[in-house]
C-alpha cells in the first residue's frame, strides 16, 4: 500500500517562495507518474504540476507555468515543488497523487490511485 505524505505547506507573503515535499513510501517511486494537484474550499481539485513517466515530461498547469517547478529524487522516493512568485491566489490546499497508468489523462484526478492527505498553503500580506 502506497502512503503519500506532504510537507512544506505554510503562510507567506505576496512574492514569496516555499517548497513542498511529497514522500512516497511503500513503492518505488520511479514506477509512478506523480501529481500535483490543489484545491480551493468549495472547488474541486485542479493539477498544478504532473510528472508522466511514459515520456518523462513535466507538465504546467498555464497559471502556474514559469513560477513553479517540480523536481524528483529517486534516491529519496521524494517529489518536490518548488513554488516561486506566490500570489494570494495560490493559496489553496495542496495534494500529491501517484498513478500507475502507463499513459494516465495527467489532469485527469481518476487517473491518480493515491492521494496524499494535503497541505495548507496560505498567501497573503
Amino acid at each position: 500500500q502506497l502512503q503519500l505524505v506532504e510537507s512544506g505547506g505554510g503562510s507567506v507573503q505576496p512574492g514569496g517562495s516555499l517548497r513542498l515535499s511529497c514522500v512516497v513510501s511503500g513503492s518505488t517511486l520511479s514506477a509512478y507518474s506523480i501529481g500535483w494537484f490543489r484545491q480551493f474550499p468549495g472547488k474541486e481539485r485542479e493539477g498544478v504540476a504532473c510528472f508522466r513517466r511514459a515520456d518523462g515530461n513535466t507538465y504546467y498547469a498555464e497559471v502556474v507555468d514559469g513560477r513553479f517547478t517540480f523536481s524528483r529524487d529517486n534516491a529519496k522516493d521524494t517529489v518536490y515543488l518548488q513554488m516561486n512568485h506566490l500570489k494570494p491566489e495560490d493559496t489553496a490546499v495542496y495534494y500529491c497523487a501517484v498513478s500507475s497508468q502507463e499513459l494516465p489523462l495527467i489532469w485527469r484526478l481518476q487517473s491518480y490511485e493515491y492521494w496524499g492527505q494535503g497541505t495548507q498553503v496560505i498567501v497573503s500580506s
